[in-house]
């Protein structure tokens, strides 16, 4: 995560003060901040005056129970992750609540490693709903980026499109398929002196050599077969606004001969004819190749590639904009939820962990089909690892978290296992219940701190 360890702080609401001590002191050791409730009213009352990472709630509380603080707590706070604690029991309850909008259920006894990670997944999740929501208080003031991320990389990419998109230059965009160049370029558009211009895009890989000549410098009637008309080409069609030439490294030789021209003297003639037309488009160029590569081979001309980079965008690929896919994934679901009439409430942390932790070889594109997919075919209101590309499911998760040695946990634990006995004279059963473990479970961790 990308904030100080040192400056979460989880609000614990129970009712047991040694559940309370035992998890205040095992926070202590994660570097974190534990402030305590004693049940849910003062929970409500608490997350009022200060803005708390994520609460931990028990569920059975004698003023006000966990069910009915969780509901005032949503009410007020919906992006505040509440988890949930609760006995085997009551896990019905939990279900229902997260149906509702906790973040997620623990049954006790307490799983310390999966307590951690879910917290830790929590406070992820909080920082970017907190982003997505500042985001979009910007966009009601200045006009937004439809590049959405708050990564080193794209942020930088951002500072460099506010620097290009005013001036004439030509631009070349490069970066790896998927990583959403033909966004780039409608910034540049949309940013520059001639946003009121038409923005016409042109898949250069999309089209045959004589398809992608008529395409783009139009033809006159009769010049082929089929021409039953004069056409105008995307050239003309982009006069006054910007072309976006897609793909362009797959052209063939005598097309960058063509496209040089225009270039250079804002001159064309159209296929068949001998006029020659003038046409003030700027021109922007995309390619997933390395075209001083492709230069070197002789397979792309020399001066051609100079007239086009005059600046280059590099957009970063996905893998390289950490926290940004969370951001993004929350955007595909509602994009997605709302094109395909489902109803969801939430991601599963295990989903989202292994959503973050995968490569994206295809980059956001690859995101966005997948989340699309997983939309599609989930089952319930929460989107699960299940319903996602068996690529992504097979991909090794990352431990994310930085797990505290056996031994730190277990002094936690002992300590507050010695503390429970003597509060209770040694009754076993009575610390066991309020520990939230069973008598046997007791009698084994004594048995192992050879008590």
């Amino acid at each position: 995560m990308g904030r100080d360890r040192k400056q979460i702080t989880i609000l614990v609401v129970d009712d047991e003060q040694v559940h309370r001590y035992m998890l205040s002191s095992m926070f202590k050791e994660w570097g974190w901040k534990c402030v305590e409730a004693d049940d849910g009213l003062v929970a409500v009352e608490a997350v009022q005056k200060f803005p708390y990472d994520a609460v931990l709630m028990d569920v059975r509380m004698a003023r006000m129970d966990g069910m009915e603080a969780f509901s005032r707590i949503h009410t007020t706070h919906p992006a505040l992750p509440v988890i949930i604690m609760t006995a085997y029991s009551s896990v019905d309850a939990a279900v229902e609540a997260i149906k509702h909008g906790a973040y997620y259920y623990l049954t006790k006894p307490l799983d310390f490693d999966r307590l951690r990670l879910t917290l830790e997944r929590a406070v992820d999740r909080k920082q970017v709903e907190e982003k997505r929501q500042e985001h979009k208080s910007a966009a009601s003031e200045v006009q937004s980026s439809s590049i959405l991320g708050n990564s080193l990389p794209i942020q930088e990419l951002l500072e460099m499109i506010s620097y290009v998109a005013p001036t004439e230059a030509t631009v070349l965009i490069s970066g790896e398929s998927g990583t959403g160049k033909e966004l780039v370029a409608a910034e540049l558009h949309r940013n520059s002196e001639r946003a009121e211009g038409p923005f016409i895009r042109v898949n250069c890989a999309a089209l045959a050599e004589n398809l992608l000549e008529s395409e783009l410098f139009g033809h006159e009637k009769g010049s082929f077969t089929g021409a039953d008309k004069q056409r105008e080409g995307k050239f003309v069609q982009a006069d006054g606004g910007t072309l976006f030439l897609d793909e362009i490294g797959e052209t063939s030789q005598a097309m960058q001969v063509k496209l040089l021209r225009v270039l250079q003297e804002h001159e064309l003639q159209r296929v068949g004819g001998d006029e020659t037309i003038y046409t003030d488009a700027r021109i922007i160029a995309a390619t997933n190749r390395n075209l001083e590569e492709e230069v070197r081979a002789g397979n792309f001309r020399e001066d051609l590639y100079y007239r086009l980079n005059v600046v280059t965008v590099m957009v970063p690929p996905l893998r390289d904009r950490g926290d940004d896919v969370r951001m993004l994934v929350l955007h595909f679901v509602d994009k997605f939820a709302e094109k395909n009439r489902r109803v969801v409430t939430g991601i599963t942390p295990e989903c989202m962990d292994l959503l973050a932790s995968y490569n994206w070889p295809g980059n956001v594109r690859e995101l966005e089909n997948a989340i699309e997919r997983g939309v599609i075919l989930m089952r319930g209101e929460h989107l699960t690892e299940k319903s996602l590309p068996m690529p992504i499911q097979k991909q090794e998760q990352q431990d994310k978290g930085t797990a505290e040695s056996p031994s730190s946990l277990q002094e936690v634990e002992k300590v507050m296992i010695l503390k429970t006995l003597e509060e209770t004279n040694g009754n076993k059963s009575e610390a066991a219940r309020r520990l939230g473990i069973t008598r046997k479970t007791l009698q084994n961790k004594l048995q192992k701190y050879e008590q």
